[in-house]
C-alpha cells in the first residue's frame, strides 16, 4: 500500500508543476498591461513602475518563474492590493467556508444518487426508473444560477425557513449545498444505474440471492460496492465542477468563500490575490484526484497489487 502510494505522489508531482506554471502564467497572459489595468488608464507613470516593481513585473520572465517558485516554497503569495494583508492570511479565512460547502454539497448529492440510483435500475423499464430518469434530466438541465435565486425566492423569502445570506448559523448551509449538490447527484444517479444494471447481472448476484441473503445485503453490500469504482471516477472529477460552480453560487448567497473572493479579485483587479484563489482551488482539485486513487486501491485490491 505504501509503494501504491509513493507511486501516485510521484506522478502527481508533473500535475502539479504544470498547475503552479500556469498560475504563474495567468498574470501574463491578460490582455494589455496588468498594472494599467489595475490602476487605471489615467494613472501616473510613476505610481506604474512602482507597482511593477513591487509585483516584480520589471524582471525578465524567467527571473519572475524563478521568484515565483521560491516565494511558493516559502509559502509566500504575495500581498492582497485590496486587503493590503498577505494573500495567504486571506485564503486562510475564507477556504475553510468553500470547503465546507463543498463537502456538504457532496454529501447532499451522494444521498440522493445512490438510493435514487439503485431504485432505478432495480426497477428498469418500470415507472420508478422513468421518473428518476425525467427528475435527473431535470437536475441536469437547471443551471446553478436559476436554481439558487428560485430556491431563495421559494424557502428565504416566500416561506421565511432559511437565510437568504451569509454563514450565520448551519441553516445557512442548505440552500447553498442543495444548488450545488443537485446538478451533481442528477449525474451520479446516471451513473449509478448504469453501474448497478451491469452489476445486477453478474453471476455472484445471483449466488448471493441464492443463498437466501437480504436484498438489502445484496444491492448495497454486494452490487453497490463493486460497482463503486466509476461512481468515484464522476465523484473525483465533480467535486472540481462544485468548486467551479462555487464561484457562482456563493456569488448569489453571499458565501464568504474562495468562489466570491475571486470575483472580488478580479473586480478589484488585485492580481496576487487572484493568482492565490485559482492556485488554491487547482491545488485542491489536484488533491482530490489523488484520493480517488486511493479509494481506487481501497475498493479493489488488483488496482493496489498492478
Amino acid at each position: 500500500m505504501l509503494r501504491f502510494i509513493l507511486r501516485r505522489l510521484v506522478l502527481t508531482l508533473p500535475v502539479l508543476a504544470v498547475v503552479i506554471t500556469s498560475i504563474f502564467l495567468l498574470i501574463h497572459l491578460i490582455p494589455g498591461d496588468p498594472v494599467v489595468q489595475m490602476l487605471g488608464e489615467g494613472a501616473a507613470p510613476a505610481d506604474v513602475e512602482e507597482i511593477r516593481r513591487r509585483l516584480g513585473l520589471d524582471q525578465p520572465l524567467y527571473i519572475q518563474y524563478a521568484n515565483y517558485w521560491q516565494r511558493l516554497v516559502h509559502g509566500d503569495l504575495g500581498t492582497s492590493f485590496k486587503f493590503n494583508i498577505p494573500v495567504a492570511e486571506v485564503l486562510k479565512t475564507r477556504y475553510p467556508a468553500t470547503l465546507w460547502l463543498a463537502l456538504i454539497s457532496l454529501v447532499v448529492a451522494i444521498s440522493i444518487a445512490v438510493p435514487a440510483g439503485v431504485t432505478a435500475a432495480v426497477n428498469r423499464g418500470k415507472w420508478p426508473d422513468r421518473l428518476l430518469g425525467g427528475v435527473t434530466l431535470v437536475g441536469l438541465s437547471f443551471p446553478n444560477f436559476a436554481l439558487g435565486p428560485a430556491l431563495i425566492l421559494i424557502f428565504s423569502i416566500q416561506a421565511g425557513w432559511l437565510p437568504v445570506s451569509g454563514r450565520d448559523s448551519p441553516a445557512s448551509y442548505l440552500l447553498p449545498a442543495i444548488t450545488l449538490g443537485t446538478s451533481m447527484a442528477a449525474i451520479l444517479t446516471r451513473m449509478v444505474r448504469s453501474s448497478m444494471l451491469e452489476q445486477l447481472s453478474s453471476d455472484y448476484v445471483r449466488t448471493a440471492r441464492a443463498k437466501g441473503l437480504s436484498e438489502g445485503a445484496v444491492l448495497y453490500r454486494h452490487a453497490l460496492r463493486n460497482g463503486l469504482i466509476p461512481v468515484v471516477t464522476v465523484l473525483g472529477l465533480q467535486f472540481g465542477a462544485l468548486l467551479a460552480g462555487a464561484i457562482i453560487t456563493e456569488t448569489i448567497f453571499s458565501w464568504p468563500g474562495l468562489g466570491r473572493l475571486t470575483v472580488e479579485a478580479i473586480h478589484a483587479r488585485d492580481y496576487p490575490l487572484l493568482q492565490g484563489c485559482v492556485l488554491s482551488i487547482a491545488l485542491t482539485y489536484v488533491l482530490v484526484n489523488f484520493l480517488t486513487d486511493l479509494g481506487y486501491s481501497l475498493l479493489d485490491p488488483r488496482i493496489r497489487a498492478q
